[in-house]
């Protein structure tokens, strides 16, 4: 994951800063010294980094945290706050129209996931009980009206496109037909460039001028560094963008450009993508990114994609099955269901206060969901719902039907076998229903994740 390193680096400071007890300002001087490095080698601009340390040390020594009861404590606070002002302090939300549709441009070089991104967008804004339309205005690129159309069908969002027409005309178009039919979000996918040209800019420059844009968007990749930052200035100079979509956030990546963008060019990041899927799109918290970097998890960003993902009344009817001692395998493949559509395992579990410096380094097989499934959808109907009647040929035919050995199958039972017995223990204790509706009842660790 993104921060990783620096994450690292920063809890060693801390660490150095606890052992010392009371702090002098020469101490202060040198743990500011290492957090530059780290910064630094996380890829944040040298100008960010030294004016974010500076900050700190100034406010170390000025709050008498040196004086404090608990320093180290007070610097972590102080460390916290300033890099949530770097960050920009309050989330940043797109602009909305009062006349429909609020019209969405994005933009970004070639290759930073510009059309995946226009998909993403339109599936949140759906979430959120919009009614967004696509606008396909990349008219170079060999299949970018193509992968538009197939983005918008996963989504379930119209695509209006006009072949090779130009953009400009395209957009106004779109804007009249949206009018019509009642879409009130446009998102128009522009084209891209390998490198920022004249020829790219003027041609956003004429649809901004062809339509009244709500909201510049620049699509930019996390993976290239402090590249992105360089771009998104660029852009920015040219066009006065609205807001920055940072990609593949979850990736290994040294995460500068997360702190570096907002103070270099006066603009918030929107939106953070955090894996390939098209409901992997995050609203972009400078808050909880801030405690993430710090190693301190982000309950309340685990909480949201829990409830918004979790189907309430699937939850309640386990719980009650659960109350009533009649959890089965088909209940169990149920829970599977749900924990796959709120993101990887690691993610979730990297969000939780305590947990996320554990399992940052951990060998988590994402596939051993895949393969319980697998086990599980093999068997019968009967088999599913009394695993007792499993004898060893059950077995055999389902292991064959799996493609896994009889050890696996073994394996499962015994694992669902441990879970019954617990939730039989837990049956009638305070809680029990609370935590399956948070958590739709599925425990990583009996798995093997």
């Amino acid at each position: 994951m993104a921060f990783d390193n620096l994450s690292d680096k920063l809890a060693g400071v801390f660490k150095k800063l606890k052992n010392h007890g009371k702090l002098s300002e020469s101490d202060v001087k040198e743990a500011m010294r290492e957090v530059r490095l780290a910064l630094l080698e996380a890829d944040v601009n040298y100008k960010v980094a030294k004016d974010f340390t500076n900050s700190v040390a100034e406010k170390c020594i000025g709050e008498n945290v040196m004086e404090s009861l608990t320093p180290a404590q007070m610097v972590i606070k102080i460390v916290r706050e300033e890099l949530t002002a770097l960050m920009g302090n309050d989330q940043a939300r797109l602009k909305t129209s009062s006349k429909i549709p609020t019209v969405i441009m994005m933009c970004g070089l070639q290759g930073s996931g510009k059309t995946t991104h226009c998909a993403k967008l339109a599936k949140y804004l759906k979430s959120k009980g919009h009614r967004p339309m696509l606008v396909a205005g990349d008219i170079y690129r060999p299949a970018a009206i193509d992968q538009l159309k197939i983005v918008g069908e996963q989504v379930n969002v119209p695509v209006f496109e006009k072949g090779t027409q130009k953009p400009e005309k395209t957009v106004v178009e779109a804007v009249s037909y949206a009018k019509d039919y009642g879409h009130d979000f446009v998102i128009l996918d522009t084209a891209g460039r390998l490198h920022i040209d004249s020829e790219l800019m003027d041609e956003l420059i004429r649809i901004t001028k062809a339509v009244e844009i709500d909201n510049i968007l620049l699509v930019v990749d996390s993976m290239v560094g402090q590249d992105a930052v360089n771009i998104a200035k660029a852009f920015n100079d040219i066009l006065e963008i609205d807001g920055v979509i940072l990609t593949k956030l979850d990736g290994d990546t040294r995460g500068g450009a997360a702190l570096s963008v907002r103070a270099v060019t006066g603009k918030p990041i929107m939106f953070s993508g955090v894996g390939e899927k098209l409901d992997e799109l995050e609203e972009f918290h400078p808050d909880r990114m801030a405690t993430r970097i710090l190693g301190m998890g982000d309950m309340l960003s685990l909480i949201e994609r829990v409830e918004n993902e979790l189907d309430e009344k699937k939850a309640e009817e386990t719980a009650k099955r659960l109350q009533e001692n009649k959890f089965d395998l088909n209940d169990l493949l149920d829970q599977f269901g749900q924990i796959k559509k709120m993101g990887n395992i690691k993610g979730l579990l990297s969000m939780i206060p305590g947990v996320s410096n554990q399992v940052k380094d951990a060998e988590i097989d994402e596939r051993q969901i895949d393969r319980t499934e697998a086990i599980i959808k093999s068997m019968t109907k009967k088999e599913r719902a009394k695993p007792d009647i499993i004898n060893a040929s059950r077995k055999r035919r389902i292991a064959a039907g799996c493609g896994m050995g009889v050890e696996e199958v073994n394996k499962l039972l015994k694992q669902y076998e441990q879970m019954k017995k617990m939730f039989k223990q837990m049956n009638g204790k305070a809680g029990r229903r609370k935590m399956m509706r948070g958590m739709g009842g599925f425990n990583p660790k009996d798995f093997g994740l």
